[in-house]
Parts: C-alpha cells; sequence; structure tokens
C-alpha cells in the first residue's frame, strides 16, 4: 500500500482549510491510496473553527478524490480530540484519544475517547492512535491482539526538541508487535500565540527498520516484509492464571 503523509504547516484557520485540497491533490498525483493529515492540523491548540465547516472541507475533498482513504487526524468537537477517516465524501470511522496529555492542559480541552478503533483498507487493518497514544504499549497491542491489525497508524502534535521520544515509541510499537508503524506529525505552527516546531514523520516495518521515503511524503508498505518477523506475538499469546491467595484456607 502507498500512502502520503501530510507535513502540514499550521496557520490560521482558512489557510489551513485551503491547504487541504493542495496536499490531497500531491497524493492523488503520487499514486497513494491512504492521505494522512496529522493531529490538530486545522486549528492547534489556540484557534476556533467550526465543526461544520470542517467536515464540509472533509467531504468535499475527500469526493473530489475517490481514489483516496483519507485519515483527517485531528479536530475538536464534541469536546473530544476526533480523528475522522473518509472515503468518496463520507465520513467511515472516527476516533476520539483515549489517552490525553495532562502536561499540555488537554483534560481542559478535550475529555477522552472509550475505545481504540481498527479501521479495514482493502487488505490491509489499521489501528488508529493519536500522539499520546504511543505511550500506551497496551493500546498497541490490544489494537494487534483483537483486531489483528497489520500496521499501526499515529497522528501527532509532537514537539520537535522531543523528536527521539517519539520517534522510539513508534519503533518500539513496530518490534514489539511486530507490524508497521506510522507516525505522521505536524510540521510547524506560525500562529503568533503558538509557535511551535513540529517532530518529524516515521514509518517503521515491522522488524522495526524505517521505511525509506524519496519526498518525504510518499512511502510503500510491502506486505513481504511480514515473511521476517521473528515472533508473532498472535502465535505465542497465552492465556493469564489467576489465583486470588484470600480465598486459600490455612491447614489445622
Amino acid at each position: 500500500m502507498k500512502i502520503h503523509l501530510s507535513r502540514s504547516l499550521c496557520l490560521d484557520v482558512n489557510t489551513n482549510l485551503r491547504q487541504v485540497e493542495e496536499e490531497a491533490s500531491l497524493a492523488a498525483s503520487s499514486g497513494a491510496e491512504l492521505c494522512v493529515f496529522p493531529e490538530g492540523f486545522l486549528h492547534g491548540y489556540k484557534r476556533l473553527v467550526e465543526p461544520a465547516l470542517v467536515r464540509l472541507t472533509f467531504a468535499s475533498v475527500s469526493a473530489e478524490h475517490p481514489e483516496l482513504v483519507f485519515v483527517f487526524g485531528s479536530f475538536t468537537e464534541d469536546r473530544r480530540n476526533r480523528l475522522t477517516v473518509w472515503h468518496r465524501g463520507q465520513e467511515c470511522a472516527r476516533y476520539d484519544k483515549v489517552h490525553l496529555f495532562g502536561p499540555n492542559g488537554e483534560f481542559d480541552l478535550w475529555e477522552p475517547g472509550d475505545r481504540y478503533v481498527a479501521v479495514r483498507i482493502k487488505d490491509w487493518t489499521l489501528g488508529l492512535m493519536n500522539c499520546n497514544d504511543v505511550r500506551f504499549p497496551e493500546q498497541a497491542r490490544a489494537l494487534r491482539m483483537q483486531a489483528n491489525c497489520d500496521a499501526l497508524l499515529a497522528v501527532a502534535w509532537w514537539p520537535w526538541r522531543r523528536n527521539h521520544i517519539w520517534e522510539t515509541l513508534l519503533r518500539a510499537r513496530a518490534i514489539e508487535n511486530g507490524v508497521f508503524t506510522i507516525g505522521c506529525c505536524i510540521a510547524a505552527s506560525q500562529h503568533p500565540d503558538e509557535v511551535f516546531a513540529g517532530a518529524g514523520n516515521h514509518v517503521f516495518d515491522p522488524l522495526g527498520d524505517p521505511i525509506p521515503t524519496g519526498d518525504d511524503h510518499t512511502y510503500e508498505l510491502d506486505r513481504s516484509r511480514f515473511g521476517a518477523v521473528l515472533i508473532d506475538p498472535l502465535k505465542t499469546y497465552v492465556d493469564i492464571e489467576q489465583i486470588d491467595i484470600g480465598t486459600l484456607k490455612t491447614a489445622p
């Protein structure tokens, strides 16, 4: 599967909305099947935009490019940090960020989601994650074990000064689960109240090796790389034996 990862520059909302179409056209011209946008790419933490306008834009752009599946991640709606998946003008799936990042005041902005989400795109199953979610290996493992995900897709608003953490976590989730991991991060924010340099985009194969890109946007996921996985958690999983010591009786 060929994917296109945005390197969005977050400016004023109207400019950001126009950039969605430009990025979609770029993805379509590359022959990509999946086009991904990062967390908060329309408004960051401090700009406001009406969800109805966001949805109108997403519907229009996805209808204009029926060959593409879009992951628009994310925008604020219903007090949730909401990632949405679109195809042919319709929303197909949504994921509300579960693991909010307290140090950035996210609990003041949003309420956490209450479920994990996986989506099927042709013969690929993608587990959806959002930024701080990559710190929680139990989410990645649940997506792998319960949904049999082939890839984990994480969008982010992650600072460049901590790119090494972002990259390390993505690589770890790939290695421990034997899956591809895709990380799409905001490039930067240039709003006067929110100047921010974002981390990089990273894609790792199931061994944790980086997938090369010739243009910093386009990556090819080759299923043959699964053949090199040394340990498949799907094959080695065993149930947990739970023992309650409190029920044991003392011998007379």
